[in-house]
């Protein structure tokens, strides 16, 4: 289960991104696929040892397809260039729940934590739920096993004006204007070079597990 190997076919996939080369390289694929999955099974099994929500998730559940869906969009690549998984209660990848992310791609490698691209009613609750709790969410995030990692929330298409229906003067504004509640770590290749890195992985994104369980619980509330 070598990332090193996993890193190269990706590499390689990102240069030869056609449906030919892909067929002539099948065997790479599901030898690199396969590894994918039995880092994201274990990493699933580590996590479920501080958050025992997850602890019936497999793998399969979890794992995004290589399968790009070019319907709608201008790039017609067939297949995306890198591998991920997301770890979270109520559906695994399709889940609204908060939860923890692996993305691995060459130079680009991260970790996430929290609720990715949540529909209206959800991002509307959140939002309500960070200013009325306010103080909880920054203890969470302030918190300096928190910050060793995590430095801020993924701030894409985020608003420019804070939302309706919420003071503009509110001294957090900021955290309002999200669209996503979700945080990251980029993953340094020294550390996926290592043979405990699964386990140095669960370490990290149990720093961030406070802030799923503030998330989850306003999200349980309205799905």
């Amino acid at each position: 289960m070598k990332i090193t190997n996993i890193l190269s076919f990706l590499s390689d996939l990102n240069e030869n991104n056609t449906r030919e080369w892909f067929a002539l390289n099948k065997d790479r694929y599901e030898q690199t696929k396969s590894d994918f999955e039995k880092i994201s099974q274990l990493l699933i099994d580590k996590i479920a040892c501080f958050d025992e929500e997850i602890n019936h998730l497999s793998a399969k559940d979890c794992v995004f397809r290589i399968y790009r869906d070019t319907r709608f969009s201008q790039d017609k690549t067939p297949y995306k260039t890198h591998y991920g998984v997301f770890i979270a209660a109520g559906g695994g990848r399709k889940s609204v729940r908060g939860g923890y992310y692996l993305h691995f791609e060459p130079g680009k490698s991260f970790v996430a934590v929290g609720v990715w691209c949540p529909p209206p009613e959800i991002l509307k609750a959140l939002r309500q739920s960070v200013y009325n709790n306010i103080e909880e969410l920054k203890e969470i995030i302030h918190h300096p096993e928190f910050k060793k990692y995590f430095q801020g929330f993924y701030e894409g298409e985020k608003l420019k004006t804070a939302p309706k229906g919420f003071p503009k003067d509110f001294p957090e504004i900021e955290l309002l204007k999200l669209k996503h509640y979700m945080v990251e770590y980029p993953l340094p290749e020294n550390l996926l070079s290592d043979e405990n890195f699964v386990s140095i992985l669960a370490e990290i994104l149990q720093k961030a597990q406070p802030l799923n369980a503030f998330l989850n619980y306003t999200v349980d509330e309205v799905s």
